[in-house]
């Protein structure tokens, strides 16, 4: 069983809460529990990993694997080439964290991730669903929403295929003002259309990927094909708990090989 806690904001006692959402979640499943947390936040130096105390000779202890977003920053450019849709709701995360107050940056920088969306090799609806996430995440003045939109539309227009209809486009503006009222938090957020959204399989590898940047700092070529080909779940949830728990990237790739 996978816990994953999407974090945008310090807080003192987050560590404590991985540990409360591990044994409750192992208590009412009876099943050992991975707990990832996925850090937001714009603290270079907060990186909670685990949680312990010690009492009266009795020990408790959790530690737990750990994503920074901010990280991602210095590899923007690995990002950008990325066809993993997280790589997209990264950078989206992060450039809604790096304008704020700043909207007309913002914009510019919306405008260029929804046409980097065209040059990405997704299916049409995985397409549309990234655009809403980022359209939701990247919140604009009605103003400069609207000088968005036309952007769009002449982008449209100059298209023999047209990707996003003006019916589409007024759907989005009204799933972002909902969005609006619905979550607040951009971490929360990122996790909900995650989870809802990408689909179980992709989200499973992604799961995978991230896991083993950071525990063993890399994901090989043939780590990611072989990780592409698996198309049973229960499947990739046996390799999360292996990156999990694996060592080194050797020890992990001998692990695979076990349940080929």
């Amino acid at each position: 069983m996978i816990h994953i806690e999407i974090q945008s904001q310090y807080e003192e006692n987050f560590p404590q809460r991985m540990y409360i959402y591990n044994y409750r979640a192992f208590d009412l499943y009876q099943k050992p529990v991975i707990s990832l947390a996925i850090l937001g936040d714009e603290r270079v130096n907060w990186r909670p990993d685990s949680y312990n105390y010690t009492i009266a000779g009795c020990e408790v202890s959790l530690k737990f694997p750990t994503v920074k977003l901010l990280d991602y920053e210095e590899n923007w450019s690995e990002l950008e080439a990325s066809s993993n849709p997280f790589a997209i709701i990264v950078m989206a995360h992060l450039k809604t964290k790096a304008t704020t107050g700043k909207l007309p940056q913002r914009e510019q920088w919306k405008w260029k991730l929804i046409r980097g969306l065209y040059e990405k090799e997704f299916e049409r609806e995985q397409i549309i669903k990234l655009f809403e996430i980022i359209d939701n995440m990247m919140t604009l003045s009605p103003e400069l929403q609207s000088s968005l939109e036309s952007k769009i539309k002449q982008f449209e227009e100059e298209r023999t295929m047209p990707l996003m209809s003006n019916m589409e486009l007024r759907g989005m503006e009204r799933g972002k003002e909902i969005g609006k009222e619905i979550g607040k938090e951009i971490g929360k957020e990122i996790g909900k259309e995650i989870g809802k959204e990408i689909g179980a399989l992709e989200n499973a590898r992604d799961f995978v990927k991230t896991v083993l940047q950071a525990r063993l700092g890399e994901v090989t070529l043939d780590v990611e094909q072989y990780l592409n080909k698996v198309s049973v779940l229960s499947t990739l949830q046996e390799i999360v708990k292996l990156a999990a728990t694996a060592n080194s990237l050797a020890e992990f790739k001998q692990s695979l090989a076990r349940i080929q």
